[in-house]
């Protein structure tokens, strides 16, 4: 897809500022050359600029749905490989996002690992699933720690984050620390 001297680039479109810097510095880490934005009009900006070896793209931004973003990065450049990330998926959605030349739609959270895996896998064939799935219980549950630890454990601020009324942020909390096995 790119020359053997240059980094394939990515445009990372994702709204969450604490996801997106994540995954920013996780490809970063892995070789690409990251272009990130929060919003369907930047993604659309970036590649009308220069359109992108890969995209991962959450599904719902502030100003639109990531599938406007699948489309006109098609429209573009046609051998680009995108995704769709999100924590929202549903099957029409996944389908309208493969037929408008999505590679593959993957549930948050998902490893850096995973999403290279997905962009690079080979047209017509998926990647292997997963040796260890992870359950959607403990998907929320990591989900909720990220969170609470990247706001400082200020459970107030990541009751607005997470949407979540403060005391239940606090029982799910409460919660998940009693089910920690004790080890010595």
């Amino acid at each position: 897809m790119t020359d053997f001297d240059t980094q394939p680039t990515v445009l990372i479109a994702e709204d969450d500022d604490t996801f997106r810097d994540r995954l920013d510095r996780a490809m970063t880490k892995r070789g690409f050359d990251v272009r990130a934005v929060a919003s369907v009009a930047d993604a659309e900006r970036a590649i009308a600029g220069d359109a992108p070896d890969y995209a991962v793209i959450d599904l719902r931004l502030g100003d639109g749905s990531g599938l406007d973003i699948v489309e006109a990065l098609r429209l573009r450049r046609p051998d680009a490989r995108a995704l769709i990330l999100t924590g929202y998926g549903d099957t029409p959605t996944a389908v309208a996002a493969v037929k408008l030349g999505a590679v593959d739609y993957l549930a948050k959270p998902a490893a850096a690992d995973e999403i290279i895996a997905a962009l690079e896998a080979p047209d017509g064939q998926r990647p292997a699933p997963p040796e260890d799935p992870i359950l959607p219980d403990d998907a929320r549950r990591q989900h909720i720690e990220h969170v609470f630890q990247e706001v400082g454990e200020n459970v107030s601020q990541a009751a607005r984050l997470l949407n979540m009324h403060r005391r239940t942020l606090q029982r799910n909390l409460k919660r998940y620390n009693a089910d920690r096995p004790v080890t010595d």
